[in-house]
């Protein structure tokens, strides 16, 4: 569309300035291109007026979001779970745990049997003995207590409601 166009539909539509709209009508006036464009388009604006529009069908949006709704419902939500995450985070685990199995067995004396575990001399673990024994661990303990409790609690009764259902 050029600029002539773009002022003329302005001008019908209404969407212009004051000022502008006083512009156009002189260059209408005055201006034959003006003029012949002009009348082009106010006849194409009342073709467009006494068209129909197009409805769609009562039925449209249900159908719309019937599709939506079976084609999410096509991918399990498992899907969406990385599997390198998962396993990521399980090797994190696993190695703490080992760590600190290393840490409590390298410590214990049994009938005179005493562990030891050389390590490089480059790497030197903390001295463990006062976090063991703090209240800090202990807290420690007791949460883990009650989040191990909570965990098992809704597996339970996750398995009882498959059950029943």
């Amino acid at each position: 569309m050029n600029e002539i166009e773009e002022k003329l539909w302005n001008y019908i539509d209404g969407t212009c300035t004051q000022a502008e709209q006083e512009a156009i009508a002189r260059l209408i006036a005055n201006d034959e291109l003006y003029a012949k464009k002009y009348q082009e388009l106010l006849a194409l604006n009342q073709e467009f007026a006494l068209m129909e529009l197009d409805e769609p069908p009562m039925a449209f949006t249900f159908n719309v979001m019937e599709a939506i709704r079976t084609e999410n419902a096509l991918q399990p939500l498992k899907a969406a779970i990385d599997k390198r995450i998962i396993k990521g985070i399980a090797i994190f685990f696993t190695v703490t745990i080992v760590a600190l199995l290393v840490m409590a067995f390298s410590s214990i004396d049994i009938s005179g049997i005493k562990f030891d575990v050389t390590l490089p001399a480059n790497i030197k673990l903390p001295n463990a003995g006062g976090i063991l024994s703090s209240a800090f661990m202990k807290w420690f303990l007791i949460f883990d207590v009650v989040l191990a409790l909570f965990l098992t609690d809704a597996y339970l009764r996750r398995r009882k409601t498959t059950k029943q259902v």
